[in-house]
Order: C-alpha cells, then structure tokens, then sequence
C-alpha cells in the first residue's frame, strides 16, 4: 500500500491512498465466507458454496465493494500511522478508483492537529490575589460551625433575613393555575435564595398566618418563561439561636479544649484552603495567558460538532421541545441564536485549550503512569460523589479511559509550565509556585497532578 500526505491548511489534510488488488485478497475470503452464510445455492450446504457460484449468484461488483466497505477502515488507519497523522474526529473518504483486478485507491480528508509555537514558559507572567488570612475570616468559620450546633426556636413575630419558616406555595399564569408550582409545608431559609426569584423578599415582614402575593417569572416546567403570579403562606416561624462561644462550646464542637486553641485551628485550615483557591487560581491565569500569546488554528468541523454536542445535551433535556427551548432561553434574556453562538464559542475555547495541553504535554515528553491514572480516577470517582468501582464500571462501559488518560496528561504539562511561570500577588510580591505546587511526598505529586487536571476540566468547560 502507498499513500501520501497534502496538506490543505494548517489544520486539515488529504490522504491519497493506493491498495495493491492483491492485498485485498484476505478481505474477499473474508467476504465469501459471509455471502456463503447468507445464502442457499443448491447441491451446496450452506457456507459451502464455492466463491465463483457465490460471484454468479450476487455479482461481482456486489462482492468488491462489500470487501473495499470492510477493507477501509483498516487501510485508513494504516495511511494515518504511517504518514504520522494527528487525526482529529471522522475523515471523508472518497473511493476514486474501484475496478476488479486493479488498485484500489481512495482520498479521505480529516482534520489534524496543527503545529503549535508555544511561547516560552518563562515568559508567562500572571498576577493572583494575596493569600490573606483575617480575623473576619476566622469569624466566618467560627459562625459556620455555631449555626451547625445552633437550636431553631418559635417566635411570634413577623419574618426577618434567616429565619426558617413552613410555606404553601401556588401560582397562576393568565389566571390559570399551575399544578407543579403547588406545594405545601416547605421548610424554608429566609434569605438563601435556592426557591423562586422574588420569594425571600416577599417573606420579610409576613407573619405567621398571613399571605403574600407577588410577580416572577418561571425558569422551569410547561409553563418556563412565563410571568406568574405566586401566592404564599407562611406557617411556623423560627429562628436559630446560636451556643456562647466559650470553652464549652469548642469542647463540643471540636476535639480542642479551649476557644483559643479551636480559633488557631480554624485559622489554618482557612489558609490552607486559600492556598488551595490560590493554586486553582494559578493554574487558571496561566492557561488563560498561554492561550492569549499562543497562536492555535482551530479545525472548523472539529469545533463545530463540539458545539452541536452542547447543543444537543440542552436540548435533549428538554424533550426535543423546541416551544420549551424558546421559554427557558426568553426566560434567562436570550435567544436562540445566541445560546447557539455562545455553543460555539465555547466549543472553540474548549478546542483551544485542549490542543494547547496536548502540544504542552508533547513538547515536555509527558507520560502517565498506572498509578497516575489510577489515583485520578479515585480523584474524580470522590468529585462526583460516586463509589469508585461503579465510577470505573462506567467510564469502561462509556470507552472514557482515554479521555481520562488525556486529562492526566494535559494536567501534568500545565503543572510543567507552571512551575516556570512568573507569579506575584496583588501585593507585588513574588509567589513561590514551587514550594505550592512541589511539595514533599508522592502523595503530593499525585494530588497536583489531579488537582492540575480539574483545572483542565473546568477552563475547557469555561
């Protein structure tokens, strides 16, 4: 077999591909096996029949293009591995020479990864907040962990900004009411935001008993997008009374004796995860500017079938129903063609980002060892709060270890440049990214390189 490589632009190429008659040989005893399974011929048992009576019967050019139909994918994944070909997704094949007894020839066309300059990594500088940790800090922390041990209490009052209340909630749309927006006895926190728009504000100041009305709009359900009128009742009525912060309460709360001792607890574990954020924010800026001094072409089917993949997901949520589509996207102030351009500008970023790492990953001779990738799929098993053996039973059954090996991989050449990256704070002083991103230990090396792979995950999704 021969085949050659043309360049069409910096991310597509053309293969031209030419398969000698005579290599095709095991494929037509392939497919005569097959035919002669299909089909009666009489004096012959099935399977038996020889291949010029199964020619006769079905046709020769039937039997050659079954065998060039099996023989192609075969023969473009060698024309790939031989001419060095990055392949990104499906290629377009066209048969341009089929004729018994002669060379078999065909162009596929696919997009490649193109030719990356990566920009030295010395040269990346990037600014991040100050690690700070404050009293106020500490104060936060400490009123989490009251409001953990703190009693709800009854009060005959009306409500107020955090309080916990019992509600009956209907709604009407054009008078109209509407059947999955009833509920009754919702326990709910005065202030949290997580029901209706409009809600919490509409509680301040109702007491128990009493009924409020009030306009929003829905953002789910038949009726999503719609203006709605929203009635509320509230039931009970309390507050939450918080424990004296004494030696008593650090005694009950913590394994410390005293509130002194608890406080310096809360305070490290504050800064512990600041420089967490911190890092998570290195890695941030850093892929953020490599991508802005970086030069990356883009495949245009790639990135399209990226975004018509987000698209899909969307829209599969909603049933296909494109009226419903419509209501949700009038419903967050945006239409249908930019939901579409925000697809693909997403998809283009998540491209981009993904051919940078891999360049990265290829220029800094990457590789990823089982145990690399074992500890990552805990890591993500853990993140999605899902029990590591059924995590792995579905990455295997979805062919997603790949995907993870690339992300390990990807996640190890940023930690690469990260460490040569020029770092400071908002203060103005240099940040160390060593002794944040290098500290003693394997377990150490293994969580960065899961922790850099997160950040892969999320600036892909961003």
């Amino acid at each position: 077999m021969k085949s050659t490589v043309e360049q069409l632009s910096p991310t597509r190429v053309r293969l031209s591909v030419e398969v000698p008659f005579d290599e095709l040989e095991p494929d037509f005893d392939r497919a005569y096996k097959q035919l002669a399974q299909q089909i009666n011929i009489p004096g012959f048992r099935r399977g038996k029949a020889p291949a010029k009576l199964i020619e006769a019967r079905v046709g020769r050019d039937a039997v050659l293009s079954q065998v060039v139909n099996d023989a192609l994918p075969g023969k473009y994944s060698e024309a790939v591995t031989e001419g060095g070909v990055k392949a990104l997704g499906q290629p377009e094949i066209d048969v341009t020479k089929l004729e018994y007894g002669e060379t078999f020839e065909f162009t596929a066309e696919v997009d490649v990864r193109p030719e990356i300059a990566l920009p030295a990594y010395g040269d990346v500088a990037v600014t991040v907040d100050a690690l700070t940790v404050t009293d106020e800090d500490v104060e936060e922390q400490l009123k989490g962990l009251r409001e953990r041990f703190g009693t709800l209490k009854g009060v005959e009052r009306a409500v107020e900004n955090g309080d916990f209340v019992t509600i009956d909630l209907s709604a009407t749309v054009n008078g109209e009411d509407v059947e999955d927006a009833k509920t009754t006895g919702l326990s709910h926190e005065v202030g949290n935001g997580q029901l209706i728009d409009g809600l919490d504000e509409a509680l301040v100041g109702v007491k128990s008993g009493e009924t409020k009305e009030f306009t929003t709009t829905l953002l789910a359900g038949a009726d999503a997008g719609q203006e709605a009128v929203v009635s509320v009742t509230v039931g009970s009525v309390k507050e939450r009374e918080l424990p004296e912060v004494d030696d008593e309460f650090a005694q009950l709360a913590s394994e410390f004796d005293t509130v002194d001792e608890l406080k310096a607890d809360l305070r490290e574990r504050v800064e512990q995860s600041k420089k967490m954020n911190q890092a998570s924010e290195i890695r941030d800026n850093v892929l953020e500017k490599l991508l802005e001094l970086t030069e990356i072409p883009v495949p245009e089917k790639v990135v399209q079938a990226q975004a018509d993949e987000q698209i899909h997901e969307v829209v599969h949520q909603l049933n296909h129903d494109d009226d419903l589509l419509a209501k949700a996207l009038e419903a967050q102030g945006t239409t249908r063609e930019e939901f579409e351009s925000q697809a693909r500008e997403s998809a283009e970023k998540q491209v981009r980002v993904q051919l940078l790492l891999d360049a990265i990953a290829d220029a800094e001779d990457v590789s990823v060892d089982q145990g690399e990738l074992q500890e990552h799929i805990l890591f993500q098993a853990q993140r999605y709060g899902m029990n590591p053996g059924e995590f792995i039973q579905q990455v295997q059954q979805a062919n997603q270890l790949p995907s993870l090996f690339q992300e390990v991989r990807r996640g190890k050449g940023l930690a690469n440049v990260v460490l040569e990256a020029e770092v400071t704070d908002s203060d103005g002083n240099a940040v160390d990214t060593k002794a944040i991103f290098e500290p003693e230990g394997d377990e150490a090396d293994d969580a960065e390189a899961d922790a850099a792979a997160e950040s892969d995950a999320d600036a892909e999704s961003k």
